[in-house]
C-alpha cells in the first residue's frame, strides 16, 4: 500500500483526500478541503470517491485509513494512506478546520 506523510500531503496541489474518521471527530478538527465519508459507509458511498485521481485517505492516526486505503485499491483506485493522520498533521501545525 501506497503511503505518504503529512508533511507530503500539506506541499500537493489540490490533493484529493477523504477522512474516514466518526462526525464526531471530523468536526472537532480536520484538514481544509476534505470529503468526509466515515469508514462505515465508504462501501454504500464508493460512488463519492473520485476513481481517475490519486486518492489520499486521513483518519486520526493511519489504521482506519490503512484499512479504506487497500478497500479502494482493491476496488481500482489508486489510494494512499495518510501515516500519522490527523493527529499528526496538528501536531506539524498545519492548518485546520472545525464544524461540519
Amino acid at each position: 500500500m501506497k503511503e505518504i506523510t503529512v508533511t507530503e500531503l500539506s506541499v500537493l496541489s489540490a490533493p484529493v483526500v477523504v477522512d474516514v474518521r466518526e462526525p464526531w471527530e471530523f468536526d472537532a478538527a480536520h484538514v481544509p478541503g476534505v470529503i468526509h465519508i466515515p469508514m462505515g459507509e465508504v462501501v454504500e458511498r464508493i460512488g463519492e470517491i473520485p476513481a481517475d485521481v490519486p486518492v489520499h485517505v486521513i483518519c486520526a492516526v493511519g489504521g482506519r485509513s490503512a484499512q479504506v486505503a487497500e478497500y479502494l485499491t482493491q476496488h481500482g483506485h489508486d489510494a494512499i494512506n495518510i501515516a500519522g493522520g490527523t493527529n499528526a498533521w496538528q501536531q506539524a501545525g498545519l492548518p485546520i478546520e472545525q464544524g461540519a
